[in-house]
């Protein structure tokens, strides 16, 4: 691609962000308007690392999109560049703060739902964001929220460097200070740490800028629990909780928690079914018939993932499951059934 750059939108830790124009010769390929990240050809390594990322995680509604990547010399200085998406409406950071500080429950569950999505795919091609937060989400002029800035990703099970903080400290998880441990469940974490940031208008964590990070870390180590927004509804309090679970372990995944209220009950949402849904409409449905009268799950999923059993001893979800009373009904005809044969359960008369 043939492009002229424009003014700089942008610094992050490895790189320049700048507007580029594509060429008359290669317009009709792309978008009128791209961004380009760019950096000191020598220094290329995380830039080369994120292209390498976002190709083999392919095409996804709610990730940023890459159109590849070249060399450029310009004022003496050799540079790589990569050629991204640009998002028109800024991270979802701007948005807090031209917002007053807060966003409101409906368009925090509306972009919590988004970086899910993301999140779902990532973790489905066996790779580790590492640095979630809401400068790396960005907006686009329809309302679209999409994942960007993967410079720091890794494949799952990859083993960073000894002594490694890899992202950014308020959104650390407590393994990755621990344990120097990094995989999809630190992802959620910091999903937890981005949506109650959204809520209250500040990090989950008490911590002044310029002040040394040691202090901080060691209270994610700790005992202390983040703070979740007092505000929030239930809905929303039993999504942070079951991101902010200590043991990765326990933690639920991006698909799990696409399946609670929270996300499930978005009133402005309408059970979109349009393309830019990664679960297709036959994975978000639940099942419905129960497996027997009082046996109702906590979280069903067709896709039938593979964790651990715990999951349905130790946590309860608050997705928009019909109640027990709606499933007996349900299950009530016009034939009287014969449950004699488990003397567990009990008789039901309407």
């Amino acid at each position: 691609m043939k492009w002229v750059r424009g003014e700089t939108i942008g610094y992050g830790s490895f790189a320049t962000i700048s507007k580029a124009t594509p060429s008359n010769s290669s317009a009709h390929q792309f978008p009128s308007v791209i961004a380009v990240k760019s950096s000191e050809a020598c220094c290329s390594d995380s830039l080369k690392n994120e292209r390498r990322v976002l190709d083999t995680i392919g095409s996804c509604p709610q990730i940023i999109r890459c159109f590849g990547e070249e060399q450029s010399v310009e004022n003496g200085e050799e540079l790589h560049n990569l050629l991204l998406e640009y998002a028109s409406g800024g991270s979802l950071a701007d948005r807090v703060k031209t917002n007053g500080g807060r966003l409101s429950e409906s368009e925090i569950r509306r972009h919590a739902k988004s970086i899910l999505k993301g999140l779902y795919a990532i973790h489905a091609k066996e790779f580790v964001h590492c640095d979630i937060k809401l400068e790396n989400i960005l907006l686009f002029d329809d309302g679209a929220a999409k994942i960007a800035d993967f410079g720091l990703a890794k494949e799952t099970g990859e083993q960073p460097g000894k002594c490694e903080i890899r992202g950014t400290p308020l959104y650390m998880s407590p393994e990755s200070v621990n344990d120097n441990e990094y995989e999809s469940p630190c992802d959620i974490w910091a999903l937890g740490c981005a949506v109650a940031e959204m809520a209250m208008g500040k990090p989950v964590w008490n911590h002044k800028p310029g002040v040394s990070i040691w202090p901080l870390l060691m209270r994610i180590a700790g005992e202390e629990e983040p703070e979740i927004p007092s505000e929030f509804s239930e809905e929303g309090k039993d999504f942070l909780k079951k991101c902010f679970v200590k043991d990765p372990r326990k933690r639920w995944t991006a698909e799990m928690l696409l399946s609670l209220a929270f996300i499930v009950c978005d009133e402005d949402d309408h059970g979109d079914d349009s393309a830019d849904t990664v679960l297709s409409k036959e994975e978000n449905l639940e099942s419905t018939s129960p497996r027997c009268p009082f046996d109702f799950p906590d979280w069903v999923s067709t896709l039938e993932p593979k964790f651990s059993p715990q999951f349905n001893s130790e946590f309860s979800s608050t997705t928009c499951s019909p109640s027990p009373d709606d499933w007996i009904r349900k299950l009530v005809t016009e034939e009287t059934g014969n449950w004699s044969f488990c003397n567990s359960w009990v008789t039901v008369r309407d």
